[in-house]
């Protein structure tokens, strides 16, 4: 019998570098330390940034194969469009999952009104790998609003879990993944405490990005900007909030794919003879253009 909670296998300080036009991002992996953690590709913090009117700075048109892009917003305002008819305005609590699949041209770029008013930007961007045999799906977007999330909190109120993908205490997603995975919004409030139940078999980590809180078997007070790579040696993720402060953590686990990785900047696929592919795809036009002036905004 496995135990009751797993213990904690490496901790990775996020590293600040710049992506897109030109923001900033906290980035745990990949990095020089860490490559990927199957079937996780990367993980970006957006901000949090204060902009001024004109400031924000997004993500133009550029192209994806052989993965899928998830970005979770905390605050601001982005515009998604793609190739293949996808898109749609992403608010504070929303997701949009794009599965790039074979191929698609997508851009995410401040809204009109934020760009106007300025104000606070923070979120977060996922890569999820797919299997060899998937690469090449049909493109596929999915606009999650905040009230299609589900919440559910621990019975003394102390902590509260936003699902996007899986379950965790009794709320289930109604995301549509190709690969299984768990991906939670956990809040602590101070006294709170936290155990979610992760597959044998899954990778999982933790990425605090507010407060401080103690994860693992070994209750490591662990703080903002940091990653908790899990053991699996256990049957649950142990989160507790640590000090007199609210702490905010993601916990994601998935079910490993064991495939060759070969990336190379928005690509990847599994030799480099499919990367190649993909480049002359890009080039001739068959992933798709966004149409010039187009706007999928949403009021």
């Amino acid at each position: 019998m496995p135990a009751p909670h797993r213990s904690i296998r490496t901790v990775i300080t996020a590293t600040d570098t710049m992506e897109g036009a030109g923001f900033k991002v906290r980035r745990p992996f990949p990095t020089r330390r860490l490559d990927q953690v199957d079937p996780f590709l990367l993980l970006d913090e957006m901000g949090p940034m204060d902009l001024a009117p004109g400031e924000a700075k997004g993500a133009p048109d550029h192209p994806h194969r052989g993965f899928e892009t998830v970005t979770y917003l905390l605050s601001g305002e982005f515009v998604h469009r793609d190739s293949h008819g996808g898109g749609g305005s992403i608010r504070p609590g929303e997701v949009q999952w794009m599965t790039a699949g074979a191929g698609v041209v997508h851009s995410e770029m401040p809204s009109a009104a934020f760009q106007a008013t300025g104000g606070r930007m923070h979120g977060f961007q996922l890569w999820v790998n797919l299997p060899r045999a998937e690469k090449l799906s049909r493109p596929r977007y999915q606009g999650l609003g905040g009230a299609t999330l589900p919440t559910a909190r621990t019975a003394d109120g102390l902590a509260e879990v936003k699902v996007i993908a899986g379950e965790a205490l009794g709320a289930r997603a109604a995301t549509a993944t190709h690969t299984p995975i768990l991906y939670v919004h956990a809040t602590l409030r101070p006294g709170g405490r936290l155990a979610l139940p992760v597959e044998s078999g899954w990778n999982a980590f933790a990425y605090v990005f507010e407060g401080r809180a103690r994860v693992g078997r070994e209750a490591r007070a662990v703080p903002a900007g940091t990653m908790v790579i899990l053991e699996d040696d256990g049957a649950e993720v142990l989160l507790s909030a640590d000090g007199d402060a609210v702490a905010q953590v993601l916990v994601l686990a998935g079910r490993p794919i064991g495939e060759p990785v070969a990336r190379y900047g928005p690509f990847v696929m599994t030799t480099e003879r499919e990367l190649v592919e993909a480049f002359d795809d890009y080039r001739a036009g068959r992933m798709g253009r966004i149409p010039a002036g187009v706007s999928r905004e949403e009021a």
